[in-house]
């Protein structure tokens, strides 16, 4: 495995690259003390997309076009103005995150897309430089029952891009449900049959607008597969997330935030298991990997090399992935810690144990 893997921390930006020995070496920081959310980069180039989050100052956007090396400030994304007002008091909303980001094509024209808290979904067609809101989105009936988990405010996580049709999507959101759309993010409709949720009573458990999937992740080689790691469990979709399917049991826990997808085959997966809700630690404070290979029938539980006494490190949506490669991950927590895992992750380094706490890590595409 080469290539290099972006961490995003609370104190600046990270990119950690493989060294020719084998190891792995973490450059210097970009964006040194602001919190960097989200980050993207477009395969086939050198175009790099960092979020950056400064507080009362708002969300920023930086474009590099040689790999990291140099940064500008683009356009971040901003809701219009209501149009017309409804009264003196009517204001846009204001983007207080800028959650996910993912850089592609789309007829040949490059295009950048970003969720948002509160739940905007924004696409750009000329790198960041400006913005259209998904109306279709944003204005859906459905979504005045989306709400904050979290945040105080619902907002978009996840976004799967169809390797075979670049028009269509599916969005997640905590909370709001799952979402797609076959025409570019024109128009959206609920996907989130077979979901269920535990927290709100019986007869709205299998509202669409109620579901709170932590993470959703698409197979690139088989894009009708689709994984989730939801507020109450672990699902899984094999027809395009038309319907869903609880896994259990699940070891461990079947609560926690991330969830990474094999490449080349749809049927293995890696989660990271939590307690749940105010918690939100590692089990028995021993950090560990929960692995299936076989659509979730078994599990396997990978704890080599990862602290299994007085650790308290929680992996947020955005703290695993693995590469192309389908045999190496990358894992950043709350403590900063920052591990790599070879062999599908049955042996871990720790790479750092004091890097600021750990946002997003993401391989970066070739």
């Amino acid at each position: 495995m080469t290539g290099t893997l972006a961490v995003g921390t609370r104190k600046g930006l990270f990119l950690v690259r493989r060294s020719p020995s084998g190891g792995w070496d973490i450059g210097d920081p970009a964006f040194l003390g602001a919190p960097v959310t989200m980050v993207a980069k477009r395969p086939g180039g050198s175009d790099l997309f960092a979020a950056l989050d400064h507080g009362h100052f708002g969300v920023k956007l930086h474009h590099s076009a040689d790999a990291g090396e140099s940064w500008t400030e683009r356009t971040a994304p901003a809701f219009p103005a209501a149009d017309p007002p409804d009264g003196p008091d009517d204001k846009a909303p204001s983007v207080s995150l800028l959650w996910s980001l993912e850089a592609g094509m789309h007829d040949g024209a490059p295009v950048l897309w970003a969720g948002t808290i509160p739940g905007g979904l924004f696409r750009s067609t000329d790198e960041g430089e400006s913005w259209t809101l998904m109306r279709g989105l944003w204005d859906l009936p459905e979504r005045a029952d989306w709400f904050g988990g979290g945040f105080d405010d619902p907002g978009i996580h996840s976004i799967c891009i169809d390797p075979r049709d670049s028009g269509r999507m599916t969005i997640a959101t905590s909370s709001g449900g799952v979402w797609k759309s076959g025409d570019f993010g024109e128009t959206w409709a609920a996907a989130c049959k077979g979901l269920w949720a535990a927290y709100v009573p019986p007869e709205e458990r299998e509202k669409p607008a109620y579901q709170d999937p932590h993470r959703v992740v698409q197979c690139p080689s088989a894009p009708d597969s689709f994984w989730m790691q939801h507020h109450n469990g672990i699902f899984c979709s094999q027809d395009n997330a038309r319907t869903w399917r609880q896994v259990e049991p699940v070891p461990v826990s079947d609560f926690g935030f991330a969830v990474a997808v094999h490449p080349a085959d749809p049927n293995t997966a890696w989660f990271v298991p939590a307690v749940a809700d105010e918690k939100r630690i590692p089990v028995n404070s021993a950090l560990c990997v929960l692995k299936t290979e076989d659509s979730g029938r078994s599990f396997v539980e990978l704890r080599t090399g990862l602290p299994q006494a007085d650790a308290y490190d929680l992996i947020y949506r955005h703290g695993l992935d693995v590469a192309a490669d389908g045999a190496t991950l990358a894992m950043g927590s709350t403590t900063g810690g920052l591990w790599v895992g070879e062999e599908g992750g049955a042996q871990w380094t720790c790479l750092s144990t004091h890097l600021p706490p750990i946002y997003c890590v993401r391989f970066l595409p070739d």
